[in-house]
């Protein structure tokens, strides 16, 4: 008979579900647990200095992994903390467990010092949200918490209150298993027979193509080809869809291309493949749609189609091709003259010379160190939109928050894509804005060892804000920020940093930071240019 505390249970079980480390900061109701994880030589604990950091890394370590990524924070305030980050991975739909402390279990409901109601508090975001009542349930809820987090793809909450990791449960048999049994999803042949009628009858079809093309890039483009179809990525799509594919356009809507709008509007069938694409201003008027999910939950939510195939897309978008017969290229060949064009411009833009650094000349200059399986961890605002017209990604994975659009979450990213894939080169891009939110967790990178290039968009200003103001015909208010020497805290915390204010020496800082075996910050200080539209 097993004779130990809950909280070891609650160690082994993590490491069966192949966790390898915990983003978090000790504080005093999860101090039972802390003492768990030191006594563990497995699992790394990641000390935060935000609780927000935490909780983006976790879900960013999710989406470039799709393993469940896991926070820890105390009662109270660390709770409230973790809320932007478990929105993050709420809204795209990845897998994170959010383990929060509470205090102890015979104060709960006494309005103690740092007590709040927990369940409430994440009821909006979790897809599960528990609060564990004894310490013989939690190894069984810990389970139950992963299993639903990867079943629904989001953020699984487990409240704890600390006096129950330190408690010992006896057990002479397992009563759960750390297990999660993916489900393989088909589309119907029915489906798939009348999605091909409405394939073989069309002239003009194009595929958007999103982030549920991820795994099946190879199928999606083979399918393409077959279809002689143009191929527009989804922003979260970006580097899924290799950006030099001679089918790809680019993006569509505020992110988007000209040629992609263009394609859109002009074709006769719109083909939805893994993306449940919002933005329906940017779709065709009245064109027929068939869409490819494995939600069936999101077909037709916000397009009208005539065809939904709920399943895996890989499997379905072989099935067509391989059933597909000849197709005509007339408007294929078109859009890739337009696209070549396109590329042209985008070339000349990134090869003039300016006085002044252009944003579009740092995306070309870290384009060009860019190693081929890199991992770009990419801010919101409108470097955001500066790197999905400039930025091209073939095998490199992009990783940013794309629904949330949280500002802040470049630096996070790039921390887990470092403890993700140490071997690999990781970069960010981030503005002057997102990375003051949450940059005092430079110096966790700097603690952790993990080398990574951030380059920050210096233009003194939340840009896209003040871009968005103006447009709207009001007088840009309350945009304009405190300048920070971004070099100089790079070195006050450990790591390197260097100010580039040309070309050259945006050149020479980003040779140095490629060498470099310690996290570096560029400052590049920009022209303030209106962000592409």
């Amino acid at each position: 008979m097993f004779d130990r505390t809950a909280g070891s249970y609650v160690v082994e079980l993590l490491k069966e579900w192949k966790v390898d480390h915990i983003y978090g900061m000790p504080g005093d109701s999860i101090n039972e647990f802390m003492e768990e994880l030191r006594k563990d030589e497995v699992i790394r604990f990641i000390q935060i200095r935000h609780e927000e950091t935490g909780a983006l890394a976790a879900s960013a370590y999710s989406k470039l992994t799709g393993k469940i990524g896991i926070c820890l924070s105390i009662a109270g305030p660390g709770a409230v903390h973790l809320q932007n980050g478990l929105y993050d991975a709420q809204k795209d739909k990845t897998p994170v467990l959010a383990i929060v402390g509470q205090v102890s279990s015979e104060l709960v409901g006494t309005d103690s010092f740092q007590e709040l109601k927990m369940e409430s508090l994440f009821e909006e975001v979790a897809v599960y949200n528990r609060r564990v009542q004894t310490a013989e349930q939690l190894p069984d809820m810990l389970n139950q918490a992963i299993r639903t987090a990867y079943a629904e793809k989001g953020p699984a909450v487990l409240i704890v209150s600390d006096d129950l990791f330190g408690t010992k449960i006896k057990r002479d048999k397992e009563l759960t298993s750390p297990a999660y049994a993916a489900p393989n999803i088909r589309a119907h042949e029915e489906d798939l027979q009348d999605a091909l009628k409405l394939l073989q009858a069309a002239k003009k079809p194009v595929i958007l193509a999103g982030k549920g093309a991820a795994g099946g890039t190879s199928e999606v483009l083979a399918f393409a080809e077959k279809l002689k179809a143009p191929v527009i990525a989804s922003f979260p799509a970006k580097g899924i869809i290799p950006d030099d594919h001679p089918h790809n356009l680019g993006q569509l809507g505020q992110l988007g291309t000209d040629p992609a709008e263009e394609a859109m509007k002009e074709a006769d069938l719109l083909i939805l493949a893994g993306t449940a694409f919002p933005y329906r201003e940017y779709l065709p008027d009245d064109a027929p749609a068939i869409q490819i999910d494995v939600d069936p939950k999101v077909i037709g939510k916000y397009y009208p189609v005539l065809v939904g195939l709920v399943g895996e897309l890989a499997p379905a978008a072989a099935w067509l091709t391989g059933h597909l017969g000849e197709k005509e290229d007339a408007f294929l060949l078109k859009y890739q003259e337009k696209r070549a064009q396109w590329h042209e411009t985008l070339q000349k833009d990134m090869a003039q010379e300016t006085d002044q650094l252009q944003p579009q000349h740092v995306i070309a200059e870290v384009q060009s160190i860019l190693e081929r399986d890199a991992v770009v961890s990419l801010d919101v605002g409108s470097v955001t939109l500066w790197a999905a017209r400039y930025l091209q990604l073939t095998q490199q994975q992009l990783v940013v928050s794309a629904w949330l659009a949280t500002m802040g979450c470049g630096l996070p990213g790039a921390i887990a894509g470092k403890l993700a894939y140490p071997d690999k080169q990781v970069a960010s891009l981030l503005g002057d804005g997102g990375f003051s939110m949450g940059m005092q967790d430079f110096v966790t990178a700097v603690k952790y060892d993990l080398p990574m290039i951030l380059v920050i968009f210096n233009n003194q200003k939340i840009q896209l804000i003040e871009h968005e103001q103006e447009e709207m015909g009001n007088q840009a208010t309350q945009t304009n920020l405190a300048n920070i020497d971004f070099a100089a805290f790079a070195h006050a915390c450990g790591g390197e940093g260097y100010t580039a204010k040309t070309r050259t020496e945006l050149r020479d800082a980003l040779a140095k930071a490629k060498a470099s075996r310690k996290p570096v910050v560029i400052d590049a200080f920009v022209e303030d240019s209106a962000p592409p539209s």
